[in-house]
This record gives structure tokens, C-alpha cells and sequence, in this order.
């Protein structure tokens, strides 16, 4: 599996609250992890810090050989984010300077040309084939929640005073539901996550125009959307990884 991590402070903000993991696990599993920090005094970057972390220790304790099911693996995703919840919840109730410290969270397990992806807030995964551009995930936000009821058209989302408001994060509340899906992937496709720092300031055609070009390779890919998002405005810090199985790797039937 290629991969590429890449991360930015921004423009305008003084730390980078995103932090972001990504490497291969026993039996050639591959795991991707993104959080978006949010909480004064940094406490932002802390339960972002720690939300990873914790998820990736969960992995990697539960994956064992890596033959899981899909549904074990579904279940293996959810509980890490439900463990990193209870490892940030704890940790903001026990120091006043980490009080209401929160963070977003996505996870992607790969293997075999299948994923299986878990999120809570508004950070991102995006699919890119032969098909285009496609997001798999659905944000955990105010904003979207009014887009989906018709409340509000996409134009006035794009520009809504409160469209930075989530709805659902690690850390603010005891109990926290993260959503798992499963996608598959057609040889060559890319997975990409990322923190709101991209989406916000970069669409989804310059997206696929970046990611879909043969000519350059995926680390030139991340580092290429990480300057698009910087010449827009850097407005927030901004996190992308990019996850792509080798031409000619063999999958199991």
C-alpha cells in the first residue's frame, strides 16, 4: 500500500490542533487516522493527540493476524473510537485546562481492496476512481444537518455563519456514536482523509484534478493539496492522507 501524511499549521492559526497516523499492521493491513482538535488553552491539539493514539493502540491490540471479518473489523473500529471518547472524556474531566476539549476522528482499515471506515465530526473520507470523486463519509455538523433537511441550500451552507459547529465529537460527552461503513476499492483507486482545513478551502473538482493526474506521484499529490488549501486562504490547519494499493498487488479472491 502507498501511502502519504501530510500536515500544515495554515495561515492564520498559532498550533496545529490536526494530528494524523498512518502505517501497515500484521497482515498487511493498513490503518489511516485523522483528528481535528478543538479546546482552548491548546487543549485542541491534546485531544487530538490523544484520540489518535488511543485508537491506534485499540488496532493494534485487536487486529491479531489480520484476517479479520468485516464485520470484526467493523466492530474492532467502533470500539477503538468509543475507547478514544472515554480516554479524552477522562482526561478533560480530570484538569480544568483541558475542559470541554474535543476533537473529530476518521479511521480507515485497509486490506484486500476493501475498507472499512469510521468517523465522528466533520473531517473526511473521499473516494477517487474511475468513477470521479466521491464522499463516503457525512458530516456530524449543524450545517449539514440543515442541507439534509432542506433547510438550507448548498450555496448558503458554503457560507453559513455556524458551518464550523459540529454535532457529534470525541471527547465533549460521556457517550459517543461513531459511524462505520464499508467501501470498496477498484485497483489503483485512492482513499483520501482529511481534515476540514482542505475541504473548506478547496473543492471537490480541484480534488480529483490533483489526486487523479498519473503524472505525479501520491506524496506530490498530498503535498500539491495541501498548497492549494494554503493558496486559498490556509484559513485552518490542514491534514490530507492518501491511501493507494501498488499497481500489481495481488488481492484475495
Amino acid at each position: 500500500m502507498l501511502t502519504a501524511n501530510r500536515s500544515d499549521i495554515g495561515k492564520i492559526r498559532q498550533i496545529n490542533e490536526d494530528y494524523s497516523w498512518v502505517g501497515e499492521l500484521a497482515g498487511g493491513v493498513t490503518l489511516a487516522v485523522i483528528a481535528d482538535g478543538m479546546g482552548g488553552h491548546q487543549a485542541g491539539d491534546v485531544a487530538s493527540r490523544v484520540a489518535v493514539e488511543s485508537l491506534v493502540e485499540s488496532v493494534e491490540a485487536a487486529i491479531g493476524d489480520g484476517s479479520y471479518s468485516e464485520e470484526e473489523g467493523s466492530l474492532l473500529i467502533r470500539n477503538a473510537m468509543e475507547k478514544a471518547n472515554d480516554t479524552v472524556y477522562r482526561l478533560a474531566a480530570q484538569n480544568d485546562r483541558y475542559y470541554n476539549m474535543g476533537t473529530t476522528l476518521i479511521a480507515a482499515l485497509v486490506r484486500g481492496g476493501r475498507a472499512i471506515i469510521g468517523h465522528i465530526g466533520d473531517s473526511r473520507v473521499y473516494l477517487i476512481d474511475s468513477a470521479g470523486i466521491r464522499q463516503l463519509t457525512d458530516d456530524h455538523s449543524l450545517v449539514a444537518e440543515l442541507l439534509r433537511s432542506g433547510q438550507i441550500s448548498q450555496e448558503e451552507a458554503a457560507r453559513h455563519p455556524r458551518r464550523n459547529v459540529i454535532s457529534r465529537a470525541v471527547g465533549t460527552d460521556e457517550k459517543v456514536e461513531a459511524d462505520v461503513i464499508i467501501a470498496e476499492l477498484e485497483p489503483l483507486a485512492v482513499l483520501l482523509l482529511c481534515s476540514d482545513g482542505l475541504t473548506t478551502m478547496v473543492d471537490d473538482d480541484r480534488i480529483l484534478e490533483t489526486v487523479g493526474d498519473s503524472q505525479t506521484d501520491l506524496s506530490a499529490k498530498a503535498e500539491r493539496l495541501i498548497e492549494l488549501a494554503l493558496h486559498a486562504g490556509g484559513d485552518d490547519n490542514v491534514t490530507v492522507v492518501l491511501l493507494q494499493e501498488e499497481a500489481g498487488t495481488e488481492r484475495e479472491v
